[in-house]
């Protein structure tokens, strides 16, 4: 079966994975809907779906699929699977984005960045650097969900399986701070960085 954009959307609202509340992103940015894949990724049949369906949308072959944190793992080694080469993730060390585990990428290899949702960037801008310092080529950054409102300068080619861009400000300029909303709880349970 070949997923559409309509139904990844589907998956998201059958699976409860669109949320609502006050949430504080990675990023620091705060939105009221936050997308939590890992209620749809936990069904390993339909990750594998979403995977090749995300897998197919870069059509050169990669040596090494590298996830971007924790929350992306599970998509990435599918997306592996899919392309038939190793899974590797980054985690945060002291701030900055990091390969931990003994992880490394060879001179010349071809990488492929895959996240499960893509805000702003940041953290996915700073995995190609980290590969490209370790002299690999990174051949793209894949999304299950670009959320993103601008176009992202990351260098290489970027391509989610759905587009849903959603509103997201900074805690200054965010509504629901401006009007005493607490930040939902639900969001700190995978974002350690909320106090």
């Amino acid at each position: 079966m070949r997923l559409n954009t309509m139904d990844v959307l589907g998956l998201l609202q059958e699976h409860g994975a669109v949320v609502g509340g006050h949430f504080r992103l990675v990023s620091g940015l705060h939105t009221p809907v936050y997308l939590q894949t890992a209620l749809v990724l936990q069904y390993p049949h339909v990750a594998q779906k979403v995977a090749k369906a995300l897998a197919a949308r870069f059509s050169a072959p990669a040596d090494v699929v590298i996830s971007t944190g924790l929350g992306s793992v599970v998509l990435g080694q599918e997306v592996a699977r899919a392309k038939k080469c190793r899974a590797i993730f980054t985690e945060r060390v002291n701030g900055v984005m990091a390969f931990r585990r003994d992880f490394r990428l060879e001179r010349g290899e071809r990488a492929l960045v895959v996240v499960d949702v893509l805000t702003t960037g940041r953290s996915n801008g700073e995995v190609v650097s980290l590969a490209q310092a370790y002299g690999a080529r990174v051949i793209g950054v894949g999304a299950m969900v670009d959320r993103s409102t601008a176009p992202l300068c990351l260098g290489v080619p970027v391509r989610g399986l759905v587009s849903y861009p959603l509103e997201a400000a900074p805690p200054d300029a965010c509504p629901q701070c401006g009007a005493g909303v607490p930040l939902s709880t639900a969001r700190r349970e995978v974002d350690p960085e909320v106090p």
